[in-house]
């Protein structure tokens, strides 16, 4: 599966560029057809602790699945986001098999 990783307004490091892209690819584990995907970082500008943003888009047949996690750090919020993909990925296998 192809991983587009966008950080916005700052730039990533590599370590956390590489923490992104596994955690994205597991993915594929609950999903094989998975076309592809696009993660965007960005820093909120609010004074919050809590300032920073990972989304993460999904691209498989049919329908693009979308989260958006607001952490204190983007390993946290990517983490979030990956955990909520997982059982939106999981409903829509269940919903396609019931076809």
């Amino acid at each position: 599966m192809k991983v587009k990783i966008q950080s916005i307004h700052f730039d990533a490091d590599v370590k956390l560029l590489q923490f992104v892209e596994e955690k994205v690819d597991k993915l594929g584990h609950f999903y094989n057809e998975i076309i592809g995907s696009e993660v965007f970082l960005k820093l909120d500008k609010n004074s919050n602790t809590e300032n920073k943003v990972a989304e993460i888009k999904l691209h498989i047949p049919g329908n693009d699945l979308f989260v958006k996690k607001q952490c204190k750090t983007f390993e946290e919020a990517t983490d979030t986001a990956v955990e909520a993909l997982t059982r939106q990925l999981k409903k829509h296998k269940e919903k396609a098999k019931g076809l």
